[in-house]
């Protein structure tokens, strides 16, 4: 029986790897050199470059984020991304391989202003080109955006732009941090509009501190009312580096945040609501109003075991069965690639069993699995050899098996990251995640 937490603690509960991060080590850097000077792998390729400053630090946050850099700093730190970017396309695992997808994550991408966007976005493709990429996704904080950037983010190649909403109540949004208001979201709607993106998704969060059942269903309104290509939904959690963790470790005070079944509810709800308007389930945090035309490359490559090369400071990648970590402090991320070095922090070579295991557990978060894909691929019965927690899931009203193929209720999508461990190697079950 599965016994689930209640009370939303302290610690990672989203899963978005395997074998879990804390498992990787300095002692395998030497294991990424290897990948990255070897023949490419016949799998897609994506890009990935953390663009690390914010207006804010959110309360909730726990991406390594700056929000402290004066100019000077910044063109620093756009230079030596830049340097990765050339050595990184120099690399024989790169190849002639274009990029299937590429994806501009921060902190805040769009911090960067329209000038410093088109600069970083020429000295890129000096070395690298994403014409052929399906998809280029660009994150962006309302209250950074402005007309011209917006339409410059369009004439740069951005197929898809996601606008971090988390919620529509400004009381909220003062309480947890964030550095936008809800004038700021309406102000740049008409402007990403005009622009003509082909998906525009935007972002919520259930159980931010001081949300209850009112404020959440005039939030979902109000997204509904934008009418976006997608919405992505997650629900609140604590990892270790937040600032409300920080305080309830260190105070010892309750935690604010919503508990799992109110969260859980919330986002039942939110379901409820888009399905009503023509919305499609997509994975167990998206929902997407044309599901024939919006498709999410980045999301679907990386959990069919694409090859991702991550630049930026403290950027997560994976190459040839290598996974990898990029340095994480300031002076040593730009020091090693003003010194023309490759700024690998720590990794860890995968094995076979463990990617199997990987891409069955992020596949599950779309809501169903293939049997046949897993057989085909790597020679295993996937109801077979987990069938106790298949028999598990499907007795708690989780899962329902069918004819080689496995679906997820609603009660099992929306608690989908507490079931994944189950299918984890017994040492890593219990083992700190990041």
């Amino acid at each position: 029986m599965t016994v689930e937490a209640t009370k939303t603690e302290v610690g990672s509960y989203f899963i978005s790897n395997y074998p879990p991060f804390s498992q990787w080590s300095t002692d395998q850097v030497s294991e990424v050199r290897a990948a990255l000077d070897a023949p490419p792998a016949d799998v897609p390729l994506g890009l990935y470059l953390h663009i690390p400053f914010c207006r804010k630090r959110c309360k909730f946050c726990y991406f390594k984020v700056f929000t402290d850099k004066h100019a000077d700093q910044i063109e620093r730190y756009l230079a030596a991304l830049s340097r990765e970017i050339e050595l990184v396309s120099k690399v024989p695992a790169m190849g002639d391989r274009p990029f299937r997808f590429v994806y501009f994550g921060g902190g805040t991408p769009s911090f960067l202003s329209e000038k410093q966007l088109r600069r970083l976005v020429d000295r890129l493709q000096a070395n690298i080109h994403w014409d052929k990429a399906e998809e280029v996704t660009f994150e962006c904080e309302p209250g950074t955006l402005s007309e011209p950037k917006v339409h410059a983010l369009r004439e740069l190649g951005v197929t898809r732009l996601s606008l971090g909403v988390e919620h529509f109540d400004d009381e909220i949004l003062r309480e947890n941090g964030r550095a936008h208001e809800s004038h700021e979201i309406y102000r740049a709607w008409p402007w990403i509009k005009a622009a003509g993106f082909p998906n525009v998704n935007i972002d919520l969060i259930s159980g931010m501190v001081g949300d209850n059942d009112d404020k959440w269903r005039d939030a979902v309104r109000r997204a509904l009312e934008l009418e976006p290509d997608s919405v992505t939904i997650y629900q609140m959690e604590l990892p270790f580096n937040t600032v409300y963790s920080k305080d309830i470790l260190g105070n010892q005070i309750e935690t604010p945040v919503a508990d799992w079944p109110t969260k859980r509810g919330w986002v039942d709800y939110a379901f409820d609501q888009f399905l009503g308007a023509g919305y499609a389930v997509s994975s167990a945090y998206t929902l997407v109003r044309h599901p024939e035309r919006v498709n999410f490359s980045y999301r679907d490559n990386l959990w069919r075991g694409s090859d991702l090369l991550a630049t930026g400071i403290a950027s997560f990648g994976h190459i040839s069965g290598v996974h990898y970590q990029n340095l994480a402090e300031w002076e040593q991320y730009c020091g090693s690639l003003e010194e023309g070095r490759l700024p690998l922090n720590r990794a860890l070579r995968i094995s076979p069993r463990q990617a199997l295991i990987r891409e069955l557990i992020l596949q599950l978060k779309k809501g169903y699995l293939d049997g046949a894909y897993f057989q085909n691929k790597y020679g295993v019965d996937i109801f077979d050899e987990w069938r106790g927690v298949w028999d598990e899931y499907v007795d708690e009203g989780y899962a329902v098996l069918g004819d080689g193929r496995v679906d997820l209720t609603r009660a099992g999508l929306l608690r989908v990251d507490g079931l994944l461990p189950a299918f984890f190697e017994p040492e890593y079950r219990d083992v700190r995640y990041t």
